[in-house]
């Protein structure tokens, strides 16, 4: 859960620029967390020197791979009946070959390659420099899988081709995996121990996308507070580091630093956080810093201590009021966004009400919110019984998005009044006379075009809002515009 999910980019195909010479047809579509979509960029820069060109076309590919969550059940779901419409089109096409990518691929490999035989291939997150391997197995008539995680892979040699949705904002990948086993979560057992990037490798993605005349960056991991840097190696090992390893080890924070001073004029976001990792360096830097973003986004999944502890979040109720203090008070405009869970088991009426007060405590910007769904492979899904009802856990869902769509709209009206710097990202999807952009707490901004374009900063007067759009009109080029 600890990812965001943006439900409109769900099932989305990648098309990138074409290749000269690359005759055959790759067809990608992604699901779940931006760390998927990511991916989808690393795979499809690898297969482009492997001779294929992305299409949007279903039926003319020859090879088709979905990128595969098992966060929640519907995802997977989803992601099934996808699987059964390609096999329904490779009947046409005989020639097209299938292929799961991602978590669910690591999880469910034996189901979908022998027992239902939907797919030809079958790959793991860490094993996509093997796929031109695969894909030869492939070719041949075999069926072909690698899903065996790595200690090292964080494929910090991979350019990724660019999903060039808007050339503004950009996502760059600085852990994989995760050494936090909450019961609920599955991503330790499907993207293995956690291991950060060499920063030099990140620092020169940054420079390269900035040369390409990207905006904003977001740094992404599963629990970009955790990243440590020593000269590689995981990161439960580094206390078997040499004294020059630790005294040469770069942290988030330094990072973070590294990243805001070799681009000033670029901005930095990150995601995501987990509260038992967030230290006030980080903090510091986002204080000191005006290019990095005022936005954390820090899942809380529940607000009973009760329920944290069965949850194995390494967080109480009362630590995590402190670490919200702490940021308030150092950065007194930062947006806060949660992570919940609805219905976990045993939670009762107290520990939801826990919830509620912690919400009304907190008073978040925006959530993403969910009930309860039994992972398999999970610690709950294998030693807990998800005992809450469906029609309380609907319940208890309705209630905690009302509140949210409350304090979103607190959050909102606060704004209102205020002159703020929006990037500009694409056209309004209510309007082709206005813009639609984000401003640094990651709040959309939509305004009258006037002689702006996609890419620039401006500043941007609030005069209204909704409970998640902030309505206003330009009033000039922030400084950040300027050469």
């Amino acid at each position: 859960m600890e990812k965001i999910i943006d439900e409109n980019k769900q099932g989305e195909s990648l098309i990138l620029e074409q290749k000269e010479g690359n005759s055959r047809k790759l067809f990608i579509e992604s699901y779940g967390c931006q760390m998927n979509f990511s991916d989808s960029e690393i795979v499809a820069s690898i297969l482009s020197k492997e001779g294929f060109n992305t299409t949007q076309n279903l039926e003319d590919a020859d090879l088709v791979l979905v990128n595969t969550c098992s966060i929640r059940d519907k995802a997977e779901q989803t992601v099934r009946k996808r699987l059964e419409k390609y096999n329904a089109v490779k009947k046409v096409n005989p020639k097209m070959k299938i292929g799961v990518l991602g978590c669910m691929a690591e999880r469910l490999k034996s189901k979908f390659l022998e027992e239902e035989k939907m797919v030809d291939l079958v790959v793991g997150p860490d094993a996509y420099k093997d796929l031109p391997n695969l894909i030869s197995e492939v070719d041949e008539g075999r069926n072909a899988v690698n899903v065996i995680l790595s200690k090292e892979e964080t494929y910090a040699d991979i350019s990724p081709v660019r999903l060039n949705t808007n050339g503004v904002t950009a996502f760059v990948s600085i852990t994989r995996g995760c050494d936090n086993m909450c019961t609920f979560c599955v991503v330790p057992f499907t993207r293995g121990r956690e291991r950060s990037r060499d920063p030099q490798s990140i620092i020169e993605e940054v420079n390269d996308l900035a040369s390409k005349g990207y905006k904003e960056v977001t740094l992404l991991g599963q629990n970009v507070d955790s990243y440590l840097w020593y000269g590689g190696g995981l990161k439960k090992d580094f206390e078997k580091a040499t004294d020059m390893q630790k005294a040469t080890a770069v942290n988030f924070a330094n990072l973070m630093e590294l990243c805001a001073k070799a681009q000033p004029k670029m901005r930095f976001r990150f995601a995501t956080s987990n509260p038992q990792d967030m230290t006030m360096d980080v903090i510091d830097v986002m204080a000191k810093y005006d290019n990095v973003c005022n936005y954390i986004h820090l899942p809380v999944q529940s607000g009973s201590d009760r329920i944290l502890k069965e949850m194995n979040r390494l967080h109480t109720r009362e630590e995590y009021f402190a670490l919200i203090d702490n940021i308030k008070k150092r950065i007194p405009d930062c947006a806060i966004s949660q992570d919940m869970i609805v219905g976990f088991p045993t939670e009762t009426e107290e520990d939801h009400q826990d919830t509620l007060s912690l919400m009304d405590y907190v008073k978040y910007d925006f959530g993403f919110m969910f009930a309860y769904s039994e992972r398999p492979g999970t610690l709950a899904g294998r030693k807990m019984e998800d005992d809450v009802p469906m029609d309380v856990k609907k319940r208890r869902l309705s209630e905690i998005i009302d509140l949210q769509q409350q304090h979103s709209h607190y959050r909102t009206k606060q704004q209102v009044g205020k002159t703020v710097e929006i990037l500009i990202e694409k056209e309004s999807k209510k309007s082709d006379q206005h813009w639609s952009g984000r401003n640094s707490q990651n709040t959309v901004a939509v305004f009258p075009k006037e002689n702006y374009k996609v890419g620039d900063f401006v500043m941007v007067k609030i005069n209204d809002c909704t409970t998640a759009t902030l309505i206003g009109e330009a009033v000039g080029y922030s400084p950040t515009n300027l050469p």
